[in-house]
């Protein structure tokens, strides 16, 4: 029994039925099969797709919370063994096959076309609430071109300060109640926020324009939003190097805590990074590398985007950490100023001992050093009535560094404090909004080229096809512009993608490596390329990469069962973020997108198993009057004798 070889160019067209469609008179959404133009715009989709929002607001929360510098290497290390073979792994069986997600499984094997559909439906998932991130960061660019920034400062009301704000921060107090006017836990749905839900319909006919054509359209406008966020950040790198606090901020983000390797939780967060981060599992690897020719170096390509998606999380975690260096040490000069009037007032009215009294100068409060307060402060403060607090500036830089905190409250407070703020705040607003959209082309591609390379009636009506797929996105979208709305793309953002994508990654693997062989995938390569890999892949595919997968998904299943999944709730009255629990029917949505994510895989192998026995026993009935067509060639299982397929087919070859 020898394993079905992936096809040759002359072989595709007999077992995808791929050249039928371009045989005939084919629309003009067929022709973008041809390929891409040049490297280039590969170049620019695979690195617009893997450098997403995450590489900003993810990445440093993460090397912030774990070490550091500890941290990066140990995600280089997993990046190395794990990121880098899977991520070359999809490039190859892309760009072999030359077919979207489901092709590429259904191909290797019929009993594995789910995997490709589970691709498409975590892909839906995902747009669905990304394109809403698209719509808040169009929100705030909107509210840029104004002096003061609207978040600058409290409202008042009768000439009395909102005190809600008041209570909070002009940054939270905009984001929660005039960006979302948020209620107060998930239970509370309210209406639809109108000013969101115009700028969903915007963010959405963005991306339909940039899709309408395929990659022709899409890669147009990617040379602008793949290299924008370049240039953006390293303005704001330049701009924040010179602000007061940032060589702090920097140190402090970049000091090694080696002891973090010891816990299990800091490398299973270093693994989901490393996953997320080149977006291994939606399909849109696939997508993309299907458009390149044969003889493309994918190897190459998976090292070289690999590299430029690092980097650029380095250099986002440069920057973010040089802005709230900044902003922590005027929150510190802030603090100390505050404390030590208190200070000059209690040694005004008397209530110190001579010994006790600073040797820093009280009188002129911003003059006072911070070290030299703090130092102080550990040997006396406790002894001063007035409830005199610590200045610690690594206490914050802790608070508000994780995702949408760190995008819409801490950096846009720290933004408001530059000289120009309009100008900075509408410049990486619009960034936001073009790394969003980058990655936006990318799933969206994850969901189109499977579908139009599986369905010749869906191939032939693409451009219709995207507009109804953004359509859709948009009225289900809908959801996530109530006044609770944010509560749901916290849920889907945890838990809509992570446990279906690993286990989607967990059957690539498999299914390449054993059941069609990882020495069989590397003798195709080699053809491809005309040179082999080394064999260190064959053992990355088969143990480490398919055991750390199985790892990850056991300590993801068995955190989501022993911790109650939680949310961050805004209370108004109390006017600060607190953790709820999800209620029981939130928890039985949440278990149903898990589920319906992963229904496919199951169903694409019961109704594999129902075709081949419904073939074999019409093939005993006939007894052999009638012969396979073409088109259930590419049903064709690896394991499938070879004398049997050269009888229907000819003999076939390598894709060399």
């Amino acid at each position: 029994m020898e394993k079905q070889p992936l096809p040759t160019d002359d072989a595709k067209t007999e077992d995808n039925g791929y050249a039928d469609e371009e045989s005939q008179e084919a629309p003009p959404e067929s022709a973008a099969r041809a390929g891409w133009n040049s490297k280039v715009e590969y170049f620019l989709a695979q690195v617009g797709f893997s450098v997403g929002l995450g590489n900003v607001w993810r990445f440093p929360y993460l090397c912030h919370q774990n070490g550091g510098g500890a941290f990066l290497l140990l995600y280089v290390l997993l990046m190395l063994v794990m990121g880098i073979p899977l991520f070359f792994l999809e490039l190859a069986a892309g760009q072999a096959i030359r077919q979207g997600s489901i092709g590429v499984w259904t191909y290797i094997s019929p009993r594995l076309s789910g995997i490709g559909y589970s691709s498409c439906v975590v892909c839906f998932f995902v747009a669905l609430y990304y394109n809403v991130i698209l719509a808040w960061s169009l929100f705030y660019l909107g509210n840029s071109f104004q002096y003061p920034l609207p978040w600058s400062q409290c409202p008042e009301q009768g000439n009395v300060t909102v005190k809600e704000c008041e209570m909070s921060s002009p940054t939270s107090y905009f984001w929660y109640r005039k960006a979302l006017d948020i209620t107060d836990s998930i239970n509370d749905t309210g209406s639809f926020n109108l000013y969101i839900v115009c700028c969903l319909l915007v963010a959405w006919t963005i991306v339909c324009l940039g899709m309408f054509k395929g990659i022709k359209t899409s890669v147009k406008v990617m040379y602008f939003s793949s290299i924008f966020p370049y240039v953006v950040l390293f303005c704001f790198l330049v701009r924040g190097l010179m602000l007061e606090g940032a060589l702090e901020g920097i140190t402090f983000m970049f000091y090694p805590k080696l002891e973090i390797w010891a816990d299990l939780q800091v490398w299973r967060q270093a693994a989901t990074q490393v996953f997320f981060a080149l977006g291994l599992g939606f399909g849109s690897i696939i997508a993309y590398s299907s458009y390149n020719p044969k003889n493309n170096n994918c190897h190459r390509d998976a090292f070289t985007v690999s590299a430029i998606n690092f980097l650029t999380s380095v250099l986002a975690t440069l920057v973010v950490f040089a802005v709230l260096g900044f902003r922590a040490k005027g929150k510190v000069l802030e603090c100390v100023a505050s404390n030590v009037r208190k200070l000059s007032y209690q040694i005004e009215s008397g209530y110190m001992k001579e010994n006790w009294m600073p040797h820093f100068n009280y009188s002129v409060p911003s003059s006072v050093d911070v070290e030299d307060y703090r130092t102080w402060f550990s040997q006396y403060g406790k002894h001063i009535p007035g409830n005199l607090t610590d200045c610690d500036l690594e206490q914050e830089l802790k608070k508000g560094v994780e995702g949408t905190g760190l995008a819409f409250i801490t950096f846009t407070e720290a933004m408001s404090l530059l000289p120009g703020s309009p100008f900075w705040s509408a410049l990486f607003f619009l960034m936001l909004l073009n790394l969003g959209l980058s990655t936006m082309f990318g799933t969206m591609e994850g969901i189109l080229t499977p579908l139009t390379d599986r369905f010749k009636s869906l191939a032939n009506k693409k451009t219709k096809l995207t507009i109804f797929s953004c359509i859709v996105g948009f009225l289900i979208g809908l959801l996530f512009t109530q006044h609770c709305g944010n509560y749901f793309v916290t849920m889907f953002d945890d838990y809509s993608a992570t446990l279906p994508l690993i286990i989607v990654v967990v059957f690539e693997t498999f299914s390449v490596s054993w059941l069609y062989g990882a020495d069989r995938f590397l003798d195709d390569i080699e053809g491809m390329l005309g040179w082999r890999p080394s064999v260190v892949y064959k053992y990355l595919w088969k143990y480490i990469c398919l055991l750390a997968m199985l790892g990850l998904l056991l300590a993801t299943t068995i955190r989501m069962f022993i911790t109650r999944p939680t949310y961050m709730a805004w209370n108004q009255d109390k006017a600060s973020e607190e953790h709820l629990e999800y209620p029981g029917w939130a928890l039985a949505v949440l278990a149903l997108l898990i589920i319906f994510a992963m229904m496919p895989v199951p169903v694409g192998l019961v109704h594999a198993l129902l075709r081949e026995r419904t073939t074999q026993t019409s093939r005993d009935r006939e007894n052999g009057q009638y012969s396979m067509v073409s088109t259930d060639d590419k049903y064709v299982s690896p394991m499938t004798d070879m004398s049997e397929l050269d009888q229907r087919n000819g003999a076939s070859g390598s894709f060399s």
